[in-house]
């Protein structure tokens, strides 16, 4: 088989081409998605929907000529259960991977063939999944979410919203990059603006729930939730600890305010995935992964509940909301 008859995403997600074979009158090919999510996460259904939308306006549909793969995870980028029991069933050398400390590196470590099309990373060069933005070589390419300066952002917007904040506890993975990253941005802010900073694990819940309550017992905390894989498994948690101790927070991604938090300030990770059914689309077509510069992102969007702001009473200045893309009432 040709190498452009496989391909994966993977970030949020991670397609990857397992086989191609005939089928009627086509080729069939095969793209595989491999999410860290679990299966019932609403968001993730909406972000792969958007996906294969934009695979079938590009002519591959599903049973004619394409069949795809979709395999769900337990928010644990560092041991997907399919990256390698779901990866061995393709023909050995087509495997898919990616970087370090993730789904990209695991499927790298399987195969330095199989094209991958990566979502919402952050440092995909850190973490090893390519040699450069611009030229990414190798077998993966893909859209990065976050700059680790957003980590200074976010620090930026909730002092904003929340002025009274002297504290802010870090929710991010201490293991891969990203939460490394973001974390020292954010160290590098607070001393100017005031806020002492504390870091706390987000991998575990019940550690996690833990750590929250300990950190909210001394007043005027906030909480920073950085665009981590095990922060998004977790946001339902994290967004009622937030709540339960009336600590306003900022999150990377609108879904985190429309399911009850605060603010976020981040990209629309749907559009992402969009994106990417044309990356797919271009290497089935012949197209090299590595020769597919990385793309970043040209827009953030800043998102605010107000019946949140309401109930842990702040008052939201008129000059956040007059520059927010969207007031969730």
């Amino acid at each position: 088989m040709k190498r452009r008859e496989f391909i994966s995403l993977l970030g949020g997600a991670v397609a990857w081409p397992l086989a191609a074979r005939a089928q009627q009158r086509e080729r069939m090919r095969r793209i595989g998605v491999l999410l860290q999510i679990a299966e019932g996460d609403p968001q993730a259904r909406i972000e792969v929907a958007a996906f294969l939308r934009e695979l079938q306006e590009l002519g591959w549909s599903e049973g004619r000529n394409v069949r795809i793969d979709t395999r769900w995870g337990r928010g644990q980028c560092r041991s997907h259960p399919q990256v390698r029991g779901g990866t061995s069933r393709t023909r050995p050398g087509s495997r898919p991977g990616s970087g370090r400390h993730g789904r990209g590196g695991a499927l790298q470590e399987a195969s330095r063939t199989v094209p991958i099309v990566f979502v919402t990373v952050t440092d995909p060069v850190g973490r090893g999944y390519i040699a450069s933005l611009a030229q990414p070589l190798g077998n993966a390419t893909g859209f990065t979410s976050f700059e680790f300066g957003m980590g200074g952002k976010w620090l930026e917007v909730i002092k904003e919203i929340a002025p009274r904040v002297t504290r802010a506890a870090v929710l991010r993975d201490p293991v891969i990059t990203a939460g490394i990253g973001y974390l020292a941005a954010i160290h590098a802010l607070a001393p100017s603006i005031g806020v002492q900073v504390t870091p706390i694990d987000v991998r575990d819940t019940s550690d996690l729930a833990r750590a929250v309550a300990a950190f909210a017992r001394t007043p005027n905390g906030g909480l920073i939730v950085t665009a981590d894989p095990a922060a998004i498994a977790h946001r339902e948690a994290i967004i009622t600890l937030a709540a339960r101790h009336r600590l306003p927070a900022v999150y990377p991604y609108r879904h985190f305010v429309a399911d009850g938090g605060l603010m976020s300030y981040g990209i629309e990770s749907a559009d992402q995935f969009r994106r990417a059914a044309g990356y797919v689309d271009r290497i089935l077509r012949g197209e090299k992964p590595g020769d597919l510069p990385v793309q970043q992102p040209t827009k953030y969007e800043l998102v605010i509940n107000l019946k949140t702001a309401r109930a842990l009473g702040l008052e939201v200045p008129d000059t956040l909301l007059s520059t927010a893309d969207e007031v969730i009432e």
